[in-house]
């Protein structure tokens, strides 16, 4: 006797990233795709209605992104397995989405037999993870994150500020060019790329809170 197939939901900004999926589950009897979002709100109203057993979720997305979406879901009692399947790879990208309660964490570039295996494995409930990710955060529990300097802490505040780079250096008497190494030092440290990702992870962790962000 045949298992039954595994039912899922696509939840991609892109349309062409979406067919493609589509295909390839499509072209296995292994596999049921039952619908597809085109972002997360989206994903969350479509999941409540189609009970999927996997919903392949992208992270960035526009009205609802791909973590809130897996928050919703949880406070929902949904109970599809999320597989968040991405381009980016950060930690300001992966820490949030398991935190939320992904049951694993792909890329897109990912080989089309690792990602049919690793929708298998999310629908038994394991928890699935490209090995970038998974050796990113290892990596974070055998050493932890270099600590900020007392500096680089004070250009991380006021970045939360608002500041530029220039009145950054105005405001502690340095040169421009030392703030955007300090501010280089926090991206690396911090594991982001961006000043927004850098103020969210520094919130995340503990580094800033409202009184001094």
């Amino acid at each position: 006797m045949s298992e039954a197939p595994i039912r899922l939901l696509i939840a991609d900004d892109h349309p062409i990233v979406r067919d493609g999926i589509r295909g390839m589950f499509t072209a296995d009897p292994r596999f049921e795709v039952l619908g597809e979002a085109g972002d997360g709100a989206q994903a969350v109203e479509l999941a409540r209605a189609l009970l999927p057993d996997v919903i392949l979720m992208d992270l960035r997305m526009p009205r609802m992104d791909g973590v809130t979406a897996i928050k919703e879901l949880a406070k929902l009692g949904n109970t599809a397995r999320v597989l968040v399947l991405t381009t980016y790879d950060t930690d300001s990208d992966v820490l949030p989405a398991i935190e939320a309660g992904a049951t694993g964490y792909l890329l897109k570039d990912a080989p089309r037999d690792e990602l049919m295996r690793a929708v298998h494995a999310a629908a038994r409930g394991e928890a699935v993870l490209s090995p970038s990710v998974a050796t990113r955060l290892l990596g974070r529990v055998r050493a932890p994150a270099d600590p900020l300097s007392a500096r680089e802490l004070e250009v991380l505040r006021l970045i939360a500020q608002g500041t530029t780079n220039r009145e950054a250096a105005a405001r502690l008497f340095i040169s421009e060019a030392t703030v955007k190494t300090h501010v280089l030092h926090i991206y690396t440290k911090l594991g982001v790329n961006d000043r927004a990702a850098a103020v969210a992870v520094a919130y995340q962790r503990g580094l800033l809170t409202l009184d001094n962000g």
